[in-house]
């Protein structure tokens, strides 16, 4: 297929430039401006479309270096109407957030920060933390992201004391409430003691701290126990006076010397270096500072006004929250690329007026600093975090003699307890930075490795067997059917794309069309192999722990495509493949310590799964093993016995004198506890 050419910039063709600004209606909307390959290079909003689009080429009218740069490469310019200029900032950032234009200001998902999540899409709604925004459901709700992961842990705690919830995701037991049920920390949601509209409700006053308004919840209550008192239900007002006294203490020293606490406001500012900008939101609600929340956005390169970028995270956040929840001030730290258009759409939406201030002086100001401030601490605390990550990576780099800093980096290592409930782990490291959502379990299948039994050398080899096991093709049809001479695929591998079709999508980015030669080393990242393919893999153990991934990796012709190295905990030895004796390294240096935290955190991911796995065992009754032995017959079997013991000594015909146990399951009964 022959390619199209690249169509010319407007900038060097004026006629055509000046008819299609007059194509563009003077309504609100959204405009997509798109280079000469079609690429989006930036999305914008305006009130009026017509005039914003036509600013960027007046010669009149200074642009930043920036923006500038992008306007000498539109070559197309796309726009779409709507009826309001609410929707056209709504459009805006589900636009920008599907395409990921260069120019526009992009907020990065940081993964430090947890939001609250309240599960309003069930009848009975959870409240928990999590540091994964999940937007499919609609109806959930997500606060934050939160900075002080501590006070937010303390706040939900404490939440939970006053207002009664759900302790346990399924019921402890089949017809009764547990324990937390008797001393008042649960409803009774599992046997439904408490109807969903009720329970929602009490949810809905927990929402109403993490919205900014704890000060309007105690004035509701206050209400509630005045009324409850002049009923005569002293119990119900007692109740809902231990309630104010514990929201009172949730927010006791958090006040902002601010001199009018009556206004809601939100004071927004922000600290960038050359690469990233933190950003940082102070919520303060009554005068108290109820809420701090963080974001990260990469500046662009040659630079961004940081007015959008405030513009992009006010408006980012404000579209996630309820209307009761913005305030009626914002306070920023920087005039705002669109101030109006903001302050127009989160009127409508609040009900009222909102208003942007940018104070210069007294208390207001002091404020901002003091957001600002906190936003340069933050940043420094992440540039020195990423100086010390790269200082190390640098470093094993060095120790190992690598080619490239390790990108993806693997730690794997067994946990059982005397060969009982053996599991694996698998750790990922990503630029030296833990990604959790690559992390893996493993159950032990080996028939060999059982109680009383363990075999630490088979079960890696087992797992490195299955972690790889989709690669062990590749690595096989690359190792025949190379030729040393002249590294021409011979004509069986191309017959083998359809067959297999990791191979083809493999061979489809690293075969030259004209000749058939593999233009570099097999299995790079760079041409093709996918992103979940280590740079290295760490085995926590000694030389045997070692040889024996080798041996798997050898079999799979794989062992010269990835680089293997073993941690010794004794002395924290680095052992490479082949080798008797370790690396000469120091414990202490930034590349030997990387490797610890890749171990430290593979032996913690399993170790807490062998555990879950040995407690779900131990949770399961005996009479759980006996086929066709359900729920019910069970008891029934231990109203009648009252214990396993009793069972076990029972014979087949007092068993079957239970009801519901028939003849033949007696006898199964007696056959598993007498084999």
């Amino acid at each position: 297929m022959v390619s199209s050419a690249k169509v010319t910039p407007l900038v060097n063709n004026p006629d055509r430039l000046e008819l299609r600004l007059k194509e563009i209606p003077g309504e609100p909307g959204v405009y997509l401006m798109r280079d000469g390959s079609d690429r989006i290079l930036y999305i914008g909003k305006s009130k009026k479309l017509r005039s914003r689009v036509r600013s960027y080429f007046r010669n009149a009218q200074p642009l930043s270096p920036r923006i500038a740069m992008m306007v000498r490469q539109v070559a197309e310019i796309e726009f779409i109407v709507t009826d309001t200029e609410a929707e056209a900032l709504a459009l805006e950032a589900n636009l920008v957030k599907q395409h990921q234009p260069y120019f526009n200001v992009l907020l990065k998902d940081d993964k430090k920060y947890p939001y609250v999540c309240i599960t309003w899409s069930e009848d009975y709604p959870r409240i928990f933390i999590t540091r994964k925004r999940n937007l499919r459901k609609e109806k959930d709700r997500y606060y934050g992201p939160y900075v002080d992961v501590g006070l937010l842990r303390s706040t939900l705690h404490l939440l939970k004391q006053i207002f009664p919830q759900r302790q346990r995701p399924r019921p402890l037991f089949k017809d009764r409430p547990c324990l937390n049920y008797d001393i008042g920390r649960c409803p009774g949601v599992c046997q439904q003691l408490i109807s969903p509209q009720e329970y929602r409700h009490t949810v809905q006053k927990m929402a109403m701290v993490f919205q900014g308004r704890t000060g309007e919840l105690i004035d509701i209550l206050t209400r509630n126990m005045e009324q409850a008192a002049e009923s005569l239900n002293f119990e119900l007002a007692a109740k809902i006076r231990d309630q104010i006294k514990g929201l009172n203490a949730l927010s006791a020293d958090q006040k902002v010397a601010l001199p009018d606490d009556t206004v809601s406001r939100d004071a927004i500012a922000l600290s960038a270096d050359a690469n990233n900008a933190c950003i940082q939101l102070f919520q303060i609600r009554a005068g108290r500072l109820v809420g701090r929340l963080g974001f990260f956005a990469e500046v662009p390169t040659g630079g961004i006004e940081l007015g959008a970028i405030l513009q992009r995270v006010l408006e980012d956040h404000y579209q996630t929250v309820d209307s009761v929840e913005i305030p009626s001030e914002i306070l920023v730290q920087h005039e705002l690329s669109d101030a109006e258009l903001l302050v127009d759409w989160l009127s409508e939406r609040k009900g009222r007026k909102v208003t942007i201030l940018v104070p210069q002086r007294q208390t207001k100001a002091e404020l901002i600093e003091m957001v600002e401030r906190n936003a340069r601490y933050e940043l420094e605390r992440t540039q020195k975090f990423a100086a010390r990550n790269t200082q190390a990576m640098e470093d094993l780099a060095a120790i190992l003699d690598l080619p490239d800093l390790p990108h993806r980096i693997e730690g794997y290592d067994i946990s059982h307890i005397q060969g009982a409930n053996a599991v694996a782990s698998q750790v990922v490291f990503i630029n030296g930075i833990p990604a959790k959502q690559h992390y893996r379990h493993y159950k032990i299948k080996n028939p060999t490795v059982t109680i009383g039994h363990s075999d630490d050398f088979a079960s890696l080899a087992e797992v490195i067997r299955r972690r790889f096991r989709k690669y062990k093709d590749v690595g096989a049809l690359l190792t025949d059917t190379i030729s040393p001479q002249t590294d021409n695929i011979t004509k069986p591998v191309l017959s083998n794309h359809k067959e297999n079709p990791d191979v083809g999508a493999l061979f489809t980015d690293t075969i030259s069309p004209q000749t058939d030669n593999i233009t570099k080393p097999a299995l790079s990242r760079e041409q093709g192999i996918s992103d979940d393919f280590p740079d290295l893999i760490m085995i926590d153990g000694g030389k045997g722990q070692l040889s024996a991934v080798v041996a798997v990796l050898q079999d799979m012709n794989l062992l010269d495509k990835v680089r293997v190295v073993s941690l010794a905990k004794q002395r924290e030895e680095i052992f490479l493949p082949g080798e008797s004796f370790p690396l000469p390294t120091d414990a202490e240096q930034p590349g030997v310590q990387l490797l610890r935290r890749l171990r430290d955190e593979a032996h913690r991911f399993a170790v807490s799964f062998h555990r879950q796995q040995r407690s779900d065992k131990l949770r399961r009754s005996r009479l759980d093993e006996i086929p066709g032995l359900g729920f019910v017959r069970q008891k029934q079997l231990l109203a009648h016995f009252r214990s396993i013991d009793y069972i076990r000594e029972a014979s087949v015909q007092q068993l079957a004198e239970v009801p519901g146990i028939g003849l033949r399951l007696a006898e199964d009964i007696y056959s598993y506890f007498h084999p």
